[in-house]
């Protein structure tokens, strides 16, 4: 795997700012969706104005926890430690309903 190297501070400053003009832009559209549906009294684009608002809420938290982190993803993905063992979680413990009644049974 090739090593990641942290992105400058630039960069991660400009990721932040389109971010937030991406987020004002999306409620700018939910807000016109819900104007027009008022105005021509349409439930179907007051519907489209809240899934445009839950898509800036959805990337306004992305966003966030993202750039706050204490790691910052962008700086530091997939990086491990030196001597730090790869992390797993093993799916052997996990039983389908069906296999415990028999009915998978692959044979």
């Amino acid at each position: 795997m090739l090593p990641l190297t942290p992105l400058p501070a630039p960069v991660l400053t400009t990721l932040a700012v389109l971010m937030v003009l991406a987020v004002v832009a999306l409620v700018a559209w939910a807000l016109q969706l819900m104007q027009a549906a008022i105005d021509r009294q349409e439930f179907s684009l007051m519907l489209a104005g809240c899934m445009v608002c839950s898509a800036a809420v959805g990337l306004a938290t992305v966003t966030v926890l993202t750039m706050t982190s204490p790691d910052r993803l962008p700086n530091t993905v997939l990086h491990r430690l030196p001597g730090e063992q790869e992390a797993w979680v093993s799916l052997d413990a996990i039983v389908l309903p069906l296999e415990s009644q028999g009915q998978n049974d692959p044979r």
